[in-house]
């Protein structure tokens, strides 16, 4: 075998120059700095999503209690309610046919949008004068619209209304045991309160005058004198009845725990408005 001989391996290859960096010119710097600005908008897009999608998924909103509209009201709600349809009635007659005058004090109810109170027959007996105070304090004459003596219930229509008239609202029966507030004036003390509940029902009550009256409501909410003709209120805020008299086996005329209504229903029948066991809707 023949070897040829060279001169040797061949050299190798040159290193290429090393590049040597350069700054970038403006141009290339801002497009630079635009993309860097975009990836961190982008960055911070997805985390905020992200979050936000884990908190939802974590924590799912809870339902709040609804508050029912058949919920009973308190004896101050009850109070504030029907307290603007509420007046204080002064009735003035004559004291033994001469000349002197004598006053009766008592309450009422605003029953209807044209102004009519009800109230309790006795409180207006004899009246040769009416004057009716509005809980705003505003005052008005009244005349006689009805009266009933049997059931001790009366009408009255006042010659003026209050810049803002609210009726009451009617009705709501009555069962024993159920919580009811009274609202008069009783021995003069203005637009007074007190609660109680209904102690029986169907009760019949002698007077001296005008026979008995049945069917009325017992309850335990403490009445005096000037209580006569005002609101027994459920507790809902209704009117269910119209006080008319107190028991008391003395001949003191003070409260001890008996006070009798005529249910509202019957007030009503008794004034020509609606069929006396319910009222007119």
């Amino acid at each position: 075998m023949i070897t040829v001989r060279g001169d040797g391996p061949p050299a190798p290859p040159p290193e290429p120059p090393r590049r040597r960096w350069t700054m970038p010119g403006p141009a290339a710097r801002r497009r630079l700095l635009i993309g860097l600005l975009a990836v961190w908008a982008v960055a911070i897009t997805a985390l905020v999503l992200f979050r936000g999608d884990r908190e939802t998924t974590a924590a799912p909103a809870q339902p709040r209690p609804s508050v029912s509209s058949d919920a009973p009201l308190t004896v101050a709600e009850v109070y504030q309610t029907v307290l603007p349809s509420v007046v204080r009635i002064t009735s003035t007659g004559k004291a033994g046919g001469n000349s002197m005058t004598e006053s009766a004090t008592g309450t009422g109810v605003i029953a209807n949008a044209n102004g009519t109170v009800l109230t309790a027959a006795h409180v207006i007996d004899g009246a040769v004068a009416i004057k009716i105070t509005y809980a705003d304090g505003t005052t008005s004459a009244a005349e006689v619209a009805s009266k009933n003596d049997a059931q001790d219930i009366a009408t009255l229509a006042p010659a003026q209304l209050p810049e803002t008239l609210v009726p009451a609202t009617l009705g709501g029966g009555l069962r024993v045991g159920d919580e009811v507030v009274a609202i008069g004036n009783p021995l003069g003390l203005n637009f007074s309160t007190s609660d109680g509940v209904v102690s029986g029902l169907d009760r019949t009550m002698a007077r001296e005058r005008g026979g008995t009256i049945s069917g009325l409501v017992q309850f335990d909410a403490a009445v005096n004198p000037g209580s006569s003709g005002g609101p027994l209120v459920n507790d809902r805020g209704q009117v269910s009845g119209i006080v008319v008299a107190l028991a008391n086996p003395t001949e003191a005329g003070t409260f001890i725990g008996i006070g009798f209504a005529v249910p509202i229903g019957a007030a009503l029948g008794a004034t020509g408005e609606g069929n006396g066991r319910t009222p007119p809707l």
